[in-house]
């Protein structure tokens, strides 16, 4: 039986409170993500699109893909998205502040007793620990997000291809997904001309 394709999130409604509760849970995010932009994406699809709805599971893909196109890390990169859809320019500013700050201060600290601490074995293992559990965070989000994806052909070969450049090649990252809207752009104008689809 074929799924239904996902229905876009509707626009958030900007109640009082709400750029409020865009700061609160972008600072949250911000100060539980460890190991990189990527250890993020688990959360946000907690928080932002499970618990407040403000996207869905197709906006976070494409919001994933504009954010690894786009110049800057992304944390903010998201942040900002996701705070300009739901809030307005006040709204991006707040969220991008906030996903911000945490790093700011843990940075700052950590600068101050970094030569006490380097050397310790138990935070290197701590440090280990958290990293591994962030790649299994990140590879529940992967199934999560890939459920809407249509199971076809032309996307498994797509997925499989853009996997084996980013882990085995030096390729950036950017260069891959330019290649792969390329490739979309093809296999959809293909398919008009084939008649297999409409404009």
């Amino acid at each position: 039986m074929k799924k239904p394709p996902a229905k876009p999130a509707q626009p958030a409604q900007r109640a009082p409170g709400i750029l409020w509760t865009l700061f609160s849970t972008f600072f949250r995010i911000g100060l539980f993500t460890f190991g990189g932009g990527y250890a993020m994406i688990p959360l946000i699809q907690r928080d932002v699109v499970e618990n407040h709805q403000w996207i869905n599971d197709d906006e976070m893909l494409d919001m994933i893909a504009i954010a690894e196109s786009t110049p800057g890390v992304l944390a903010v990169n998201s942040a900002t998205f996701v705070g300009y859809k739901v809030g307005g320019f006040l709204g991006a500013a707040l969220a991008t502040i906030g996903v911000a700050l945490p790093s700011f201060f843990i940075i700052s600290l950590i600068a101050v007793f970094y030569a006490q601490f380097r050397a310790l074995t138990w935070v290197q293992y701590a440090f280990m620990g958290i990293r591994a559990g962030v790649v299994l965070l990140i590879l529940n989000a992967v199934v999560k997000l890939s459920k809407n994806l249509k199971k076809n052909a032309f996307n498994i070969i797509l997925i499989l291809a853009a996997f084996a450049l980013a882990a085995f090649t030096e390729i950036s990252t950017i260069l891959i997904l330019i290649g792969a809207a390329i490739c979309g752009l093809v296999f959809r104008l293909r398919a008009i001309k084939s008649g297999e689809v409409q404009e």
